[in-house]
């Protein structure tokens, strides 16, 4: 074989060599499943309202108060339940700031560290499918939902937006435990994790960011 013809085998050879430690790469992790597959800032975007506290939805009259109570309970449960989870609070904290992060545990699952639940945020669902509500953290460059969503900006009509999925889940990822996240795995996903995706783009008028 011609140096020229070995040379282009080699390449070839380490091309597919790469190729399939990428393919490999996504099976690493039996536990991933749904998860590793799913992404809250894509799909049906719907319109949002977020807040800081439960008087602020009242007072806005954006939504009734009783659905200001009833996502305000939501956004508590899932806080308790779905929270982002890390290992160290150092780790929280690259994520969430200095001070913005507290050592939780529950019976039989551990200790671990959290972001302060900050507020939460109401979804308009599209077809009539009324409201649905979620805690809302403080990240370094901005605000995200429980479930990993960003609250975004429909810049055509300049209201907030946030996808279908980030207030709503599927059960498999409702019910899925939630995963600890370690420095490792939270530099590997660009700062952000919490078992789920995490990512900022924009704000709302009533108070997140302008």
């Amino acid at each position: 074989m011609s140096t020229r013809k070995r040379s282009a085998s080699l390449r070839l050879t380490t091309m597919l060599a790469g190729a399939a430690s990428l393919t490999l790469a996504g099976c690493d992790d039996p536990g991933a499943g749904a998860q590793a597959s799913w992404d809250p800032n894509r799909g049906e975007q719907v319109e949002a309202f977020s807040y800081k506290s439960l008087e602020e939805c009242k007072a806005a009259n954006e939504v009734s108060d009783q659905q200001c109570d009833t996502s305000w309970a939501t956004a508590q449960k899932d806080d308790q339940k779905n929270a982002p989870r890390y290992e160290a609070r150092a780790s929280c904290e690259d994520v969430y700031g200095a001070g913005n992060c507290v050592p939780r545990s529950e019976q039989g699952g551990g200790s671990f560290f959290t972001p302060l639940l900050t507020g939460f945020v109401i979804g308009r669902m599209l077809d009539g499918g009324g409201y649905r509500g979620t805690g809302l953290y403080r990240g370094n460059d901005g605000y995200y939902s429980t479930w990993g969503g960003r609250l975004g900006r429909d810049y055509g009509t300049g209201r907030t937006v946030i996808t279908r999925e980030s207030i709503d889940p599927p059960d498999t990822i409702r019910n899925a435990p939630p995963k600890v996240q370690t420095r490792t795995s939270v530099v590997s996903r660009g700062g952000f994790g919490g078992g789920r995706s995490y990512a900022y783009s924009g704000s709302h008028k009533g108070g997140f960011g302008g």
